[in-house]
């Protein structure tokens, strides 16, 4: 069935995927809402640790694609909207007695970390959600969502010329989301190549609105490293039973084209202050900034 969905005709898929969300959305009454979201953030390994949540016997991933985007893009739609996207309770009931435990459901869109609304828009609407938010080496970071950008189209500066541009293309952007929540920015989604790594900021956007204990930061460097280490941590503060996946496998890697060395000492002092900052918030030194890191 698989191989048929992806051979299918673009138009084919999109209007089946457009039939499928309006099922959904007649049929919001009988799903789950999220019991926990993946936040981001963008090219920090959010898609490996997405498959390996999926595998998990008790936890079941949205029905139709990774990213839901409502809490930015796509909060107009509606709740009902948004519950389409997640399986039926009797669906999970079934797959829970076959597992022989309660399964639950998440979310997982990379630009809720980013997006100024996304926190807010999250606690009014799922109160008792925990937040799960990855982190890795902003400048390395940086260079993965510009080379993600360029090979999209999104982006056509080079690197140097693109960061120069950063603060003139977002700022205002910003400004004016903050001013009409309903606004929608490129700028800000597609050239936030620096602020996207100003992680103790993200996380005080979460915790601003919700508990501080239900805020997980996950390293992506110590995901990678140890991963059974890490997967059992998060799945002891999801509360979820203890499982291994078979295999944990690495995501939408893009080539480590070598960074001008001028260029990430550059960028690796504008990110000093806050991945201060986020040690702090973490109690541990961050990955990148280890010794011998």
């Amino acid at each position: 069935m698989s191989s048929l969905k992806r051979r299918a005709p673009q138009g084919v898929k999109r209007a089946g995927r457009r039939a499928a969300i309006a099922f959904g959305r007649r049929t919001a009454g009988l799903r789950l809402a999220p019991s926990f979201v993946l936040v981001g953030g963008q090219r920090c390994g959010t898609t490996s640790l997405f498959r390996a949540l999926q595998a998990h016997p008790a936890v079941l991933g949205p029905v139709f694609h990774k990213g839901v985007n409502y809490f930015d893009v796509n909060y107009d739609k509606g709740w009902s909207w948004y519950l389409g996207h997640f399986p039926t309770a009797a669906r999970a009931g079934w797959v829970g007695r076959r597992a022989g435990q309660r399964v639950v459901t998440f979310d997982a869109s990379g630009y809720y970390s980013h997006h100024p609304h996304a926190p807010l828009r999250l606690a009014k609407d799922l109160p008792d959600v925990k937040i799960l938010l990855m982190v890795r080496d902003p400048v390395e970071r940086a260079f993965s969502a510009y080379k993600h950008e360029y090979a999209r189209g999104f982006e056509t500066e080079t690197f140097d010329r693109a960061l120069e541009l950063e603060d003139e293309r977002v700022a205002p952007e910003l400004e004016r989301m903050l001013d009409d929540p309903s606004y929608y920015s490129f700028s800000h989604r597609h050239h936030a190549y620096r602020r996207r790594g100003y992680y103790d900021e993200q996380i005080a956007r979460f915790t601003e609105h919700l508990p501080a204990d239900r805020v997980l930061v996950v390293d992506s460097g110590d995901f990678f490293t140890e991963p059974e280490a890490e997967y059992r941590r998060v799945s002891d503060f999801l509360g979820l039973s203890s499982y291994t996946p078979p295999r944990f496998d690495r995501w939408n890697a893009r080539p480590s084209d070598p960074l001008d060395p001028q260029l990430r000492e550059r960028l690796s002092s504008d990110f000093a202050s806050h991945d201060r900052a986020l040690e702090g918030l973490l109690g541990r030194t961050p990955s990148w900034r280890r010794s011998g890191a």
